[in-house]
């Protein structure tokens, strides 16, 4: 369904974010991608979000050349996508049920699926009775929960997760993981940012591995370091 071919992107600086990378997501697959700070993690998910592009080669999404894509598309293909931020990002003023139900009205869904898909998606992160409490009233991995279920209550192909378990204890990371891998059943695509080494060699999931913004490794069922 996502297919770099010979992607580079050079910034204004000249300072090289990743080189000629050559990289192949396919549908409902679930694969980590790690490395250290620097490695060019982020330029990928921006690259991917269409936030900016690419100083050469095509990126494919659903087998459409997203490099391409006019600003009037750009909204159209960032719906076919979910993104959870480290830092939850949530709206402070509004409650768990108008955060999630907010992504929703972005999109143009109508009150009566807003008021059947909210629902949904809370009781499947588990936090059905938080829907009227506001982010500050509530833990930090709940309100990981919350960011994920905005992510998918529209229902993307993909999921992207940026560092989701950075700033939780390791009981609280396993517990959201499980949702992630969850979501993973149903169909959904999923593609995670992470330096949490126990996370990756616990699912042993697929690993890409970046290093100076290039891929050198690429490993199905990996860990986070290559042990040969």
């Amino acid at each position: 369904m996502l297919e770099f071919i010979n992607v580079t992107k050079i910034y204004k600086d000249k300072y090289t974010a990743v080189k000629n990378i050559d990289l192949k997501i396919d549908k409902s697959s679930f694969s980590f991608i790690v490395g250290k700070s620097g490695a060019g993690k982020t330029t990928l998910i921006k690259l991917l979000i269409k936030e900016i592009n690419p100083t050469e080669g095509k990126i494919f999404f659903d087998g459409e050349d997203i490099t391409e894509l006019s600003s009037r598309k750009i909204p159209i293909h960032r719906r076919k996508i979910g993104v959870v931020f480290q830092d939850f990002r949530l709206l402070n003023k509004k409650t768990v049920y108008e955060n999630i139900a907010f992504a929703m009205e972005m999109v143009g869904q109508p009150e009566k699926i807003i008021r059947r898909e909210v629902p949904t998606v809370l009781s499947m992160v588990g936090l059905s009775d938080k829907a009227n409490n506001f982010p500050n009233e509530l833990a930090g991995g709940e309100q990981q929960r919350i960011a994920i279920a905005r992510a998918v209550v529209n229902k993307p192909e993909l999921v992207i997760a940026d560092e989701p378990t950075g700033n939780l204890d390791p009981e609280t990371s396993y517990e959201i993981m499980k949702i992630f891998s969850e979501i993973n059943r149903r169909g959904t695509t999923l593609l995670m940012v992470t330096h949490d080494r126990a996370i990756v060699d616990t699912m042993k999931k697929r690993v890409i591995e970046l290093k100076n913004g290039k891929i050198i490794r690429d490993t199905e069922e990996g860990d986070y370091y290559n042990v040969f």
